[in-house]
Parts: C-alpha cells; structure tokens; sequence
C-alpha cells in the first residue's frame, strides 16, 4: 500500500494575477516564451545534409517544447572520431563553404518559421577556431621546450637543444640540485592518453639564468659552467615559439588550395588576435548574401564550447612584453618552471592531465616557485580576457546578440577570475560531475556580475539512447540548486541518411554519449514535452528578479582542478540548517556590484549575508585588503578553521605584507574565528538567518529570488535524498506574503493549504520524494484577491491528503481513510477554529491496481537497415500481467524497445468486503516509481501531466459510475533494443564506437511501469 502523503497531492485553484509573469519576454509561468525554453545541442553532421531534414529537425524540437537548438556543426566530433568517408567531402561541405551557408540560412529560416531562437558555435566542433591560412597570426601558438644536462666542470658547444623547431623565445641555463624520475600509473580511457614518467629536477634558483644573447643567430652556444663538489651539474634549457597547427576540424587531405583543404584551425585564446581570426572569417565568409540580417532576427547567442586546445605551454607571442609591464621582471628567466613546475604543467589541465611533459623544474624556493607560475598564469587571465571581451563586444555591437562560453575551465587559470566577461556564462553536467559545489564554483562570480543567464550543456553520460528522464531530472535539479537557469540538452540528432550509416542513423560520439534525442525514441511524442515544460518553468522562475545567496565563500585557486572539481566546503553545517552560498574569487572583488551595503556583500544582487573565508584557501593581498574594507563596512567575515594561507607570489613583500594583515584582521570587528564546521553557528549566534530555513530528515537545496516589480518572492526546493519531510521557514516580507505552489509539471497556481505564520516567520510543511523539485511563490497581499484565500490551515492531519481552493467554495480539504477508528482528527485554521473531521473510515480504502493488460509496441530497425530515416519497424504483443515489473524480467521483453500500452479498470464507486463499503467523492492516482515517462488518461480523458518524481494525480473530474478505464502510455528507452543488434550496426562504415574501441557494453535497462499502482479515495470537507 502507498504511504499517504498530506497536503502535497496536486492543488488545483485559482492562479495568481497576471503580474506575477515577470518580463514578457519570458511568456509566463503557464506557457514561458522560447527565450526561457530548454534548447538542444544539434549535431549537424556536415554541410552536405538534407537542409529540408535540418529544417524538420529543428521545427519539431520547437513543437515539442524546445526553445530552439545550438548549432553544431560537428564533423564527427572535429575528425577526432575519424576521417569522414569520401562521400562527405569535408572541402566542399566544411565550415563556412557556400555548402554550410545554404545549410545555415535553412536552419535561421527554420527557426523563423517555429517562432524560435538559435544559438550558433563560432566554428566546427566546439567552435575554438576557424578554416584559416596556416600562417594566420591569430591562430593558436605554444612554446617547445628543449633541455640538455650538462656535467659539472663541463662546457657546452653545439647548437641549443630544439633549434629549428620554431622562433626563439629564450635560452636558460641552472643548477640542477637533485633529479627524480616519476613514474605515472598507466590509464584505461579511450579519451585521454598517458605518459609513461617525466623526470623531475630541483633548480637553484639563484642559478637561472637568461642566455639568450649568448646564442648566435645560427643557434650555436658556447658556454663553460662552474664546478661544484655537490649536485649534478647543469642543464640548458630551450623555448621555442610556434603556431600549434591544431585542428578544430581536421581529416586526410593532400590538397592546399584553399583555406578549406586545411579544416579549421584552433585559435589563439590569449589574445584579441585570436578573436579577430573568428570575426574576419564570420564577416568575410558566412554573414553574406542576407545570413546577418536573418541571423540577427532569430539568433540567439554565438558560442564556444569547453576548452579542448592542446600544447606544450599556453602562450601567445605578446606574453613575455605583457608579463613584463605588469610584474616589472622577465619571464623569460623562469620559462622552466612556467613550462612545468610544482603546480603541474601550463598546458590542458583536464586533457593533458596525464602529458604534463617531459621535464619538471621546481625551484629551491620555500614555494617552489609557484608564485612564478602565478604571475605567468594572472597573464593568461589578462590575455583570456581580452579574447572574450572581442567576441563579446563584437556579438553585441555588430549582430546585437550575445555570447556564451564555457568560461576557462580545463585552460591553466582561475576560472572564476573571467566568467564575469561573457553574457551567458556555460558550464557542463558531465565535466563538473553533477557536483552542487562546483556549479556554486561557477555561478558565484557570475551572480555577483548581474548575469541573468548561467548555462549548463545538459545530459552527457555514457549512456547513449538508454539516458531515462529520472536520470536527467536528478541532474537537472543539482544544476538548478547550483545556479543554473539555461539548460541545453545534449543533444539532437539529424534524422535523415548519412553515408554508410545504418538505422536509427547518425549517432554522435558513435554510441558512447547520451543522449540521441529524435523521433526515434518512443518518447519523443510520449513524454518529452512534458519534461521540456517542465524545464521552461523551472527556467522561468528562475529568472525572475533576482537571485539572493546566504553567504559567500572565498575561493581563489592558481588554476581550476577541472578534472575533478573537489568540494571547496567540505563541512556539512551550512547545508543542514539550509544555508545557501556561493563561491567568489578575489579577482571578482574589483567587479562594480562587489560593494557592501546594510552589512552584505552585493546589495544589487545576490546580496551575500556574510563571506566566509576559510583555512585551507590561499589569501591575495588584493584579496585581504578588500575583505579589510568589507569588514568595516559591516559585512561579517567568518574566518573558519583558523587563518587561511598565503597565496604566492614573485613579490616576497608581498607574502610578508599578508602574513601581517591576516593577524591584524582576524581581531578586527566583524571578523570572527570559528571551528571548522561552525560557520552557521555563528551566523545563527550574528541574528543572521538563511532566506530559507530547513528542517529535514532527508537533504534538500534550495534557490531564493526576489522580484521587486511584483513584489513576488519565488523559493524553490530540490530534494537531493530519498522521501523525506520536514518544513521549511522564510523571514523577512516574505513571512507577511501569501503562499502558492507553482506546479511546474502543469502550469497550475494554488494556494498552499497549511503554515503557520508568526510574529517573526512563516513556517510550511513539505514531503518531497527523490530528485523532486518544488516551487513556492510568496505573493503580496491583495495582488489577485480572486485567489487569495482569507484563511487557511495551521495544522492538519495526516488523513488530509489534498485541498483545492476558488473564490465561490473557499477551502475544500480531502480526506482519506487512514485506517483507525479512534483517532480523533480536527484542522486548526489561522482564524483559530478547529473544524472537526467526520468519521473518515467511512471513507472508501485505497486499494491497489490489478489485473493490468500490456500491449508493447515495439520498435525495430526496419527490414532495409540501411534505411535510416525510418522511426522504426513497429508491431505489437499482449501480456496479462499479475504483477507489475520492468519489461527486462519478461522474457520476450527482455531486448525490447518502444511503448508500453498499461490498461486496467477499477469499479467506482469502490466497493470492499468490509460490511460498510465505504463512500468517496473523488480519488487520487499513485504510481510510486516512473523509470522514464507516462502518460495517464481515465475514461479516454487525458490527464495533466504527472510529476515524474511524484507521480500522483486527482482523477475525481474523470470518474463515472461504474466500470472505470486506466491507460497509461509508458516509453522506454532503445538501448535494450539497439544493445541486441549492435554488432549490426555501422556508424559511417564502422562498427559504432563502443564494439570499435573495446568500451564496456552497457547491460540491460530497466523499462515499463513498474511497483504496485494505488487508488486514494477520498472525502470532501468544506471549509468556510
């Protein structure tokens, strides 16, 4: 038997007044406009495709509830996954060709046609550069390293190591201390590869020297070293600067023509040069012949994907002259530790994780030389910067858009430092591993910088077509509680034929990647829109106003650990009492809203109650000097675990000068030193309360907006545990505002029925099952007096399951059938009247369905399986089934995909074997676990979707004497399927990648409506 949950079955009631839309280019809450609609990432394969399938592709998605797609022009992941097959032509049908305008105009018409908004990548693949001449000064540059040891008493004589390779930047030459070789643990990826070891030296530092002008021009050195009775003699180092040549789009072709027989090449991020590259080729090549007028109607945002460049170093040419007018001293001296040093090595810190380079030089410096490396990498920011300012600007000034980028991350910097310049700054579920913590990494300075929009590429595991929506709506909620108010779902596929690619048809990252959104999955018309609805109204709301953070936390790193994003706050005090925070680096004090005002920290945004520092972050004098003034501005600073560490430098002073002030600081007022763990503590023991206070036996997250135009106040609630219950608790105006639940699932506004509100607080009950998300809407009295009640309940009991509420009955509470004959119930209302509940045995048991017919449709790749354009090959089978279980333990089931056709009927009014049958005036509908989707009709009536997470619904307006029908339409996913026939298959003549490669197969899904489905009866209460 289902266990009964009170009060938070489906309200159905009057909706709030039309003021509470917000902006109205976000539509409303009912029906949010496509700028607040989820979008999908949409491979497109290459130039020469179907546009007239491109075009159906990207209309249906609107039809479905999508705001528009992201387009990828992806050439098989840039060439990565392989040379594309002949019949492609990647010089006739590349990036920016005539071929790829016609396909680009097709898609802007087609977004104009649906209403929709398109985002574009600024190249192929994940659009880091463009077809350009390989001697274009706005690609991407590196600098070689070379080295040579040399004994001691020895002299060298010969050419410097490595030359040739490029144009010499510097020759340095040190005292080599001691030496090791590393061994790095072999890797089993087929997406990163791995050295074998690097040899690790230790450098006297007052040894380094810059021999540059020592060399002559033919690269020839003579150089005699001194003789010590210790160490191990020198080495000379070598650094060269040169274009990568990398590829954004790269395949097999002898041809140098054009700039297309080269691909694409990877710009040069640490410059505006770069960024020109991309601009000169957009304007020169693609916004001709009508495309900009057209793309600056239905465009969206231009965009760049995560950073996948590769080199030995991050540089650029002007790096050296740049370092040298902001620090005041020579990079060129310490190029061995910037290359590789003790802070792992300069290049791709996610990609070349395990290429950190041949060998690491530290220094015999207290830190190593990591304030080197610091400075070098504040030029990269500075550099980074730039870049994205220049697209910035030019999407903003030339085409009137905006940009979006997946700021930094994976590149050796700060990420926090640059997330600021973008309008829709973009992180990624996959790379930040759906972690909470690291979303608040993100979110925090863009918060701070008034961004409206923080993006998040949607959906990517390795679970290609076999993703379930459960999986993703728990996704989803983490990125949502994270900051996250723009989702694209990765990702949609092109429908049509490809070459020597068989059914169900192109299949990006070749059957590894989830997941392959297209009307071949069953529920793409059983269940997508529901979930993508869901998603515009959760983007809705949190959009509204502006978005208010608990506390701010300190965080400034030399370079974000992009591989694992670690929990920066670790200790678990905030999250019980409910407490929200953000983190922040120094770099984001200089930003204009990072001002105190009424004791918090951006009182034009996320308005921080407190910033907490705590002792395993490193300090900038920078940093501690903002925070000084914070302090005595009457912002509380909470420093947790004791005094944090220093963050180096080049600049000695510079260390001393913070060592100092972190003491003076520390016995400053409104500066507070706490355990470890006893942070809300004391902001409890400051009067400081979060905006919203949680008791709970299970976890919940939660997200705060205010909008000042309507006066309305939107919490929102994700539970990020099993069921649990508890309360929640706002202050402030909010406690003096009228209570809504914003069905987000429906559309549907209500009057929540129970809380109590005191002097100082308005408390509510919850009941959340796993992964659910609720929405709560805190409205100004007499904002829409129609639905406004004028009383309410302060407490219930458990047998009321549900209350609706309109202006002509006022209250009517539902009353189930707990099962007791003695307990006394009675509802206390805020007028301070108790209503008496009658005798609710009398009302009808619930009882559970049986006797369930399935008929499952299945979908098979068709006779011709070189026919990709085909949904599927359907038929049908029938099973009586007793119980309810997933289609993987019926036997012809097991490797099945498609729809699951659930059918039953139930007598009504119900009858039982109990002498007093019982009476009810409505009912409820459970179905305790949804795997994928559903869709519910009684009698032939359609029901309103279902809360996938809490699958529940009031059936009352759909019941007839007698005999009653239920069907339930239930998708599944078409990995049990596609798993059977994979060895059949081809992606572009290949075998997909997952047999290719040797890659775990995954195992069998669960599919189908599965656990016991209930019926609540219920008895109506009117309430007056």
């Amino acid at each position: 038997m289902v266990r009964l949950e009170p009060l938070l079955l489906l309200h159905t009631a009057d909706v709030l007044a039309a003021s509470s839309s917000g902006p109205s280019s976000l539509g409303t809450f009912e029906n949010p406009s496509v700028r607040s609609r989820p979008r999908f990432r949409y491979w497109l394969p290459d130039a020469g495709v179907d546009k007239e399938i491109v075009s159906t592709n990207i209309k249906d998605s609107g039809a479905r509830g999508a705001g528009g797609v992201e387009f990828v022009p992806f050439y098989n992941y840039g060439g990565e996954a392989g040379d594309p097959l002949p019949q492609a032509d990647w010089v006739t049908n590349g990036f920016g060709t005539p071929a790829f305008r016609d396909v680009f105009r097709a898609a802007l018409q087609a977004h104009k046609d649906a209403g929709l908004l398109m985002d574009f990548a600024l190249g192929p693949n994940q659009g880091q550069g463009v077809p350009a001449s390989s001697d274009d000064p706005g690609l991407q540059w590196d600098l070689v390293p070379y080295s040579v040891p040399v004994g001691t008493n020895e002299t060298f004589q010969g050419p410097i190591p490595g030359w040739g390779t490029g144009e010499l930047v510097a020759v340095v030459s040190a005292r080599v201390l001691s030496q090791t070789n590393i061994s790095l643990p072999a890797i089993d990826s087929p997406f990163l590869t791995a050295q074998s070891g690097y040899l690790s030296l230790v450098l006297e530092h007052e040894s380094l020297t810059d021999i540059t002008d020592q060399a002559s021009e033919d690269g020839q050195l003579s150089i005699r070293f001194p003789t010590y009775s210790n160490g191990l003699g020198h080495r000379i180092f070598a650094y060269y600067q040169k274009r990568t040549l990398n590829r954004n789009l790269h395949f097999t072709n002898n041809a140098t023509t054009t700039i297309w027989d080269n691909g694409s090449f990877a710009v040069d991020h640490y410059s505006p040069r770069g960024a020109q590259t991309v601009i000169d080729f957009w304007e020169s090549q693609i916004l001709i012949d009508g495309i900009k007028e057209l793309l600056m109607e239905v465009g969206n945002y231009a965009w760049e994907d995560s950073m996948e460049l590769t080199s030995n170093t991050s540089w650029t040419p002007a790096l050296p002259e740049r370092f040298q007018r902001k620090f005041g001293y020579s990079l060129k001296r310490y190029l061995p530790v910037l290359n590789f040093g003790t802070l792992w090595p300069d290049n791709n810190v996610n990609i070349q994780k395990y290429r950190p380079g041949a060998v690491q030089s530290i220094l015999s410096t207290p830190d190593a030389g990591a304030g080197y490396i610091n400075d070098f990498r504040s030029v990269l920011e500075d550099g980074y910067r730039e870049y994205l300012q220049t697209i910035t600007d030019w999407a903003r000034n030339e085409l009137h858009l905006e940009f979006s980028a997946q700021v930094s991350y994976n590149l050796p910097m700060d990420m926090e430092v640059n997330i600021p310049v973008v309008d829709a700054p973009e992180c990624e579920s996959l790379q930040f591993g759906d972690s909470v913590d690291a979303y608040r990494q993100f979110s925090g300075p863009a918060l701070l910088a008034g961004k409206s929009v923080i993006s998040n590429e949607m959906g990517a595991t390795m679970a290609a077509y076999g993703y379930p929506f459960r999986s993703l709506l728990f996704s989803v909620g983490r990125a949502i509680v994270g900051g996250v108010n723009q989702l694209v779902l990765h990702g949609q596929s092109y429908t049509g034929d490809y070459y020597e690619t068989t059914w169900p048809g192109y299949t990006a990252f070749s059957y590894s990647t989830s997941e392959l959104y297209s009307n071949k999955q069953p529920s793409w018309d059983h269940g997508l829109s529901d979930v993508l609805n869901f998603f515009a109204r959760v983007q809705y709301t949190q959009r509204q106003g502006i978005p208010r953070v608990d506390v701010a936390i300190y965080n400034k790193v030399s370079a974000t650990d992009a591989a694992a994003f670690p929990s920066m706050y670790q200790a678990d005090d905030l999250i019980n009492e409910g407490w929200s925070w953000a983190y922040l680096s120094p770099d984001n004090f200089a930003l204009p809203g990072a001002t105190v005002e009424n004791g918090t920290l951006g009182p034009d945004g996320p308005r921080f109650k407190a910033l907490v520092v705590e002792n395993a972050s490193n300090m900038t004098l920078s940093g501690l000097d903002n925070i000084r003034e914070y302090s005595t501005q009457g912002l509380p600073i909470i420093l947790s675990g004791g005094l944090p560490g220093i963050f180096p430098s080049a600049n000695a002073s510079e260390s001393t000068a913070i060592e100092a002030g972190l003491t003076h600081l520390s016995t400053s007022a409104n500066v507070h030193l706490v355990r470890t763990g006893g942070v809300a503590e004391k902001l409890s023991a400051l009067g400081l309360s979060p905006h919203i206070q949680v008791q709970t036996d299970g976890k919940w997250l939660t997200t705060w907006r205010e909008d000042s135009s309507s006066g309305i106040d939107y919490a929102l609630i994700f539970c990020d545990s099993n069921t649990s219950s508890g309360y929640i608790t706002v202050t402030g105006s909010a406690k003096d505002k009228v209570p809504f639940y914003l069905n987000a699932w429906t559309g549907a506004r209500s009057p929540v029925f129970t809380y109590n509100v005191t002097d100082h607080a308005l408390t509510l009950p919850v009941s959340l099952q796993g992964n659910q998300t609720m929405i709560i809407a805190f409205s100004p009295r007499g904002l829409n007096e129609s639905g406004e009640p004028k009383t309410h309940a302060i407490e219930t009991p458990p047998s009321v399951i549900g209350a609706t509420y309109d202006q002509r009955d006022g209250w009517v509470a539902h009353v189930a059938n707990q099962g007791s004959d003695t307990t006394h119930e009675r509802i206390h209302l805020s007028s301070d009247r108790y209503i008496e509940l009658p005798q609710h045995q009398r009302t009808a048991s619930p009882f559970n369905l049986t006797n369930w017919q399935l008929v499952a449709e299945h979908w098979e790749a068709p006779t011709n399986l070189s026919d990709a354009k085909t949904i599927a090959r359907k038929h049908n089978t029938t099973h009586e089934l007793t119980t309810l279980v997933s289609w993987s333990q019926i036997p012809i089931l097991r490797n099945a995909s498609g729809l699951g056709y659930y059918s039953t009927t139930f007598q009504w009014p119900p009858t039982t074997h109990r002498r007093d049958n019982g009476t009810a005036d409505g009912a409820y509908i459970v179905f305790p676990s949804i795997l994928h989707a559903i869709q519910l009709s009684i009698n032939g009536h359609r029901v309103p979707p279902l809360d996938y997470t809490d699958a529940k619904a009031d059936i009352s307006q759909y019941l007839k004497a007698g005999t009653n029908e239920v069907l339930a339409v239930v998708p599944t996913t078409m990995w049990n399927y596609i798993r059977s026939i994979l060895p059949e298959i081809r992606d572009q003549g290949h075998l997909p990648g997952l047999l290719a490669e040797g890659l775990p197969v995954p195992g069998i899904s669960e599919n189908g409506l599965v656990e016991e489905v209930s019926v609540i009866p219920y008895s109506k209460l009117v309430i007056r």
